[in-house]
């Protein structure tokens, strides 16, 4: 794993977004082989969508050889409903980049048959070869996707209940009225994000300082999902200093450290 410190959310964007253009430059995507990008929503990935968005029209980096799978959507709101992921990622990325609309993946959290919803999903990410490179946030309690504690290390995508805790988190989008928060959602599981060639997580902020503390320094645990990644080949965290308020002196200075010597293209853009 390598954990990636930068001063500020707006650097951890800017980190964020470089390395994205560069792996799908690096890839050199086209139609028969195309890039395959898992996407979050939530408010972590927004800075990184508008910088990728300003590399886009800068012509450094295109998106219309990119295919992307969401993570997950609510279950019983419309898909044009102001607070639905579909609408999310229209609004904040897709509308204001040059990809192709039939080469976006979108969980249907209004499905007649959910079980076979997430199947099909499963079998279209396979279908593509697998995720290229997984994009994520993590909650305050540890959780990728809605994989909340408690969930599987080797789960699919799945129907979940969402936890009290991830309600009232995301209230602050249903005018701060958890009643108005979805209960259920369509999800990725812990195990569809490992299958992924490469991950990168986003983590910022003092409120995710203990999930950021079990990722990297506890031991893994269904009840810290984030954990997993210590098992990933190829994982990435970049966080911000505030996010890192809860790990060590020594393990902060050994990843500044590593990472100090390390010219990466990512960060060349």
């Amino acid at each position: 794993m390598r954990l990636i410190i930068e001063k500020d959310y707006d650097n951890v964007s800017q980190w964020a977004a470089n390395y994205v253009a560069a792996r799908i430059n690096e890839a050199n995507p086209t139609p028969e082989h195309p890039f395959v990008l898992g996407c979050p929503t939530g408010s972590s990935p927004l800075g990184m969508y508008r910088a990728l968005i300003k590399l886009n029209k800068e012509g450094k980096v295109s998106f219309r050889n990119v295919v992307t799978f969401n993570m997950d959507e609510y279950c019983g709101i419309p898909r044009d409903h102001e607070q639905s992921y579909y609408t999310f990622m229209w609004t904040n990325f897709f509308n204001q980049i040059d990809i192709l609309p039939e080469n976006v993946n979108i969980l249907n959290g209004n499905a007649e048959n959910p079980v076979e919803e997430c199947k099909r999903y499963e079998e279209k990410i396979k279908g593509y070869g697998g995720i290229d490179l997984f994009l994520g946030g993590v909650g305050p309690d540890g959780h990728i996707a809605f994989n909340e504690p408690g969930s599987s290390l080797t789960s699919r995508t799945r129907m979940k209940t969402l936890t009290t805790d991830t309600i009232i988190a995301n209230s602050r989008f249903f005018e701060n009225n958890v009643d108005l928060v979805p209960k259920t959602a369509l999800t990725v599981g812990v195990g569809t994000v490992m299958s992924a060639k490469s991950v990168l997580l986003i983590v910022n902020g003092h409120n995710k300082a203990r999930a950021l503390k079990h990722g990297v320094e506890g031991g893994i645990s269904q009840m810290w999902t984030i954990s997993a990644l210590q098992m990933h080949q190829h994982a990435i965290i970049v966080a911000d200093d505030a996010a890192c308020g809860e790990l060590k002196v020594d393990t902060y200075r050994y990843f500044k450290d590593i990472e100090a010597a390390n010219l990466d293209p990512a960060t060349q853009l």
